[in-house]
């Protein structure tokens, strides 16, 4: 869970997140949407496919992304717990 907090915590991984929500796309078509290098944007790809948010598969030569949503439901799981009475249950 302390790894999709801090994957979450960075504005450009939360905004490669909002492109994946329309749907699966290539490393490539991702880092097309931003003016860093490509090395920062695959940092950033490599953050969020170790906290688990996206999922990641190679076709060819080309890595297709997409979000695990499996995962979010389980942060706003959490999150929710928070707001139950008796609050956080880790």
């Amino acid at each position: 869970m302390d790894a999709a907090f801090k994957a979450l915590s960075d504005a450009t991984r939360r905004d490669i997140l909002r492109l994946l929500k329309e749907g699966p796309l290539t490393s490539g078509e991702i880092a097309h949407h931003f003016d860093a290098a490509w090395p920062t944007v695959s940092r950033h790809l490599a953050v969020l496919r170790d906290a688990e948010l996206v999922l990641s598969t190679r076709v060819g030569q080309q890595v297709v992304y997409e979000l695990n949503t499996s995962v979010f439901q389980d942060v706003v799981e959490h999150l929710w717990s928070w707001m139950r009475p008796g609050g956080r249950d880790a």
